[in-house]
């Protein structure tokens, strides 16, 4: 039975939903606060990327984290202050970072990413597109020894899951990248990567789907979620009151702003991430990501990309030049004759990432609201994890059996 489907949230996650609750025949409406034209969905490195299988939430990270947090250039850096929901985000952190369990998710990130890689092949293949997005793979480039062994082990662990990878040497790196001086010991080559632009594709699936009569609101707050015993009965936003069959929430860190409305709790943080793009030419022709330096650099549609940092720092959109210079700065040690100059630095631009305790994203429904699936917590995969997020909604939404068991993402899994 069609249903009408309200999604809160205009970013890759809600816009993938959108699609394919279209494709499905619901009548879908999106609501966004701003104008899908800023947020995380726009400041990503427009990776599509099944290596990258190793949550956040790792071994080691507490120490780093710590050590970091004194360091306002650090590539992770928690900002202190005193939060309740910040405290028990990193009480899950914790009991999250222990081996046991990082081995358990690297299979289930591994297969949602080549899972969501399959649809966004299948939608460029479509012909209703003309986005970008180019199959080169992924170089990790390194410039220590011990960068190099803690690259060199991850890929093996890659090898074992069924991916190919490669250790590079500089010589080997050249037949990849030939045209780029780069300052490395080698390079780690993941066969397996894609990439895009961001921007492009978003503005391709928006107007395709306003073109199939999806609504938009856009510049649009929700202010409340209207329940009535077990179901939410209405959506009150800023300009007008929507009655619906079911909701989706996919409104990124501002999620659990709504939740806390319904005396339902996700842990989410959100993780501010910068990007400088540099509109002349590089020479880079290959995505990658600088190991020590925690960069991540795409060669997009007219203009290369660099991205990085993950900050802790609560919702807002402050740019702390101090950031972004480290990342300008990091690159350049990498890219011998790469010059990022203050005009890049000054336009950059940041996002906030919704951060899970675990790496792992929030999709199903909530038990105590039978029309509410939660589609949040993506962290640094959101790009990549877009369509099978929204394929994995929309079969909800359809009571359809899901194509990925949704047990290790439940909504309820921190309580």
């Amino acid at each position: 039975m069609d249903k009408e489907v309200v999604i809160i949230g205009g970013g890759i996650i809600g816009l993938s939903t959108a699609y394919y609750l279209h494709k499905e025949g619901h009548q879908v409406t999106v609501i966004d606060q701003s104008n899908i034209s800023s947020g995380a969905s726009f400041v990503n490195a427009g990776y599509v990327s099944p290596s990258h299988f190793i949550p956040l939430a790792a071994p080691g990270m507490i120490n780093k984290g710590i050590k970091w947090m004194f360091n306002r250039s650090s590539p992770f850096y928690i900002k202190p202050r005193l939060d309740l929901d910040l405290l028990k985000w990193g009480w899950n952190f914790k009991n999250s970072s222990t081996q046991s369990k990082v081995d358990k998710a690297i299979p289930i990130l591994k297969d949602f990413n080549l899972f969501s890689k399959e649809l966004y092949e299948e939608i460029k293949s479509s012909n209703e597109f003309n986005f970008f997005y180019k199959r080169k793979g992924l170089l990790m480039y390194y410039q220590t020894e011990k960068g190099g062994e803690e690259e060199w082990n991850l890929a093996q662990r890659a090898i074992k899951e069924g991916l190919i990878a490669k250790n590079l040497t500089t010589q080997e790196v050249k037949e990849y990248e030939p045209d780029v001086d780069l300052n490395i010991n080698g390079a780690i080559y993941y066969d397996c990567d894609s990439h895009m632009t961001p921007d492009d594709f978003i503005k391709e699936i928006y107007s395709y789907l306003r073109s199939k009569g999806v609504v938009f609101y856009l510049n649009e707050r929700v202010i409340e979620l209207k329940r009535s015993k077990n179901k939410i009965s209405k959506i009150i936003t800023d300009k007008q009151v929507l009655d619906i069959d079911e909701v989706v929430l996919a409104a990124g860190s501002w999620s659990p702003m709504l939740t806390k409305q319904l005396d339902l709790k996700i842990s989410v943080q959100a993780g501010k991430g910068y990007r400088i793009n540099v509109k002349r030419e590089t020479g880079i022709t290959m995505p990658a990501i600088l190991v020590e330096a925690k960069v991540g650099v795409t060669p997009m549609n007219g203009f290369t990309r660099f991205a990085g940092t993950m900050e802790i720092g609560g919702i807002n959109h402050n740019i702390d030049p101090i950031r972004v210079k480290s990342i300008a700065r990091l690159a350049e040690s990498f890219y011998n004759n790469l010059d990022i100059t203050n005009d890049d630095i000054e336009n950059a631009a940041c996002g906030l990432r919704p951060c899970s305790p675990d790496g792992l994203p929030y999709i199903g429904k909530y038990s105590k609201f039978k029309n509410l699936t939660i589609a949040t917590g993506h962290a640094m995969m959101g790009w990549s994890m877009g369509p099978a997020t929204g394929k994995l909604v929309s079969e909800i939404i359809s009571d359809k059996r899901t194509s990925i068991n949704l047990e290790p993402f439940s909504v309820q899994r921190f309580g």
